[in-house]
């Protein structure tokens, strides 16, 4: 599959995390979940691509994601979602990475994300709030959202961004 529809397909979970998961978290968990597809796919695209694909992919989005949703500070998400997703590459890139593999990955990785994300707001006093607290009340119950997508889309996403990297020569790839 060529990167115009990566890039379309990401752009459509974009707009259902942004608009139509609202409507679908149940109210009370409402302002708890936070749903992050996008960044659920560009640790894929860490796991079975290759780390420069993640690292575009995720300072692209992650700016978009500071852009439209998080407005008081600008870099927040774009340099932590493509750092992740690079450093996910880094580490994993030659090896075989199973289901199990790739879950716990994506899961130690979501932890990480919010958790950098909570500590630069801290940083600059947007919020105030107890880590633990934000560990109990948003980053685990998000967590539980994310693995369910992951789990959900694992096949097919596996298969196009390993169909991807092997129509890609050598020397394209790195």
């Amino acid at each position: 599959m060529s990167m115009n529809r990566i890039v379309i397909l990401m752009l459509l979970l974009f707009v259902i995390e942004g608009a139509i998961m609202p409507w679908i978290i149940p109210a009370g968990f409402g302002d708890r979940i936070i749903p992050h597809f996008v960044f659920v796919i560009v640790l894929y695209s860490a796991l079975y691509g290759n780390r420069h694909q993640a690292l575009m992919l995720g300072a692209g989005f992650g700016l978009l994601q500071d852009i439209v949703y998080y407005g008081h500070l600008i870099g927040g998400h774009f340099f932590m979602m493509g750092l992740i997703g690079y450093f996910t590459g880094v580490l994993l890139e030659r090896k075989r990475v199973t289901v199990i593999m790739a879950l716990t990955v994506i899961g130690f990785a979501c932890i990480v994300y919010d958790t950098a994300l909570f500590y630069i707001y801290k940083v600059f006093r947007i919020t105030d709030a107890a880590y633990a607290w934000a560990l109990l009340n948003h980053i685990l119950p998000s967590l539980f959202l994310q693995l369910a997508f992951a789990l959900a889309c694992y096949i097919p996403v596996r298969r196009i961004f390993e169909s991807r990297s092997k129509a890609l020569p050598d020397s394209e790839e790195e």
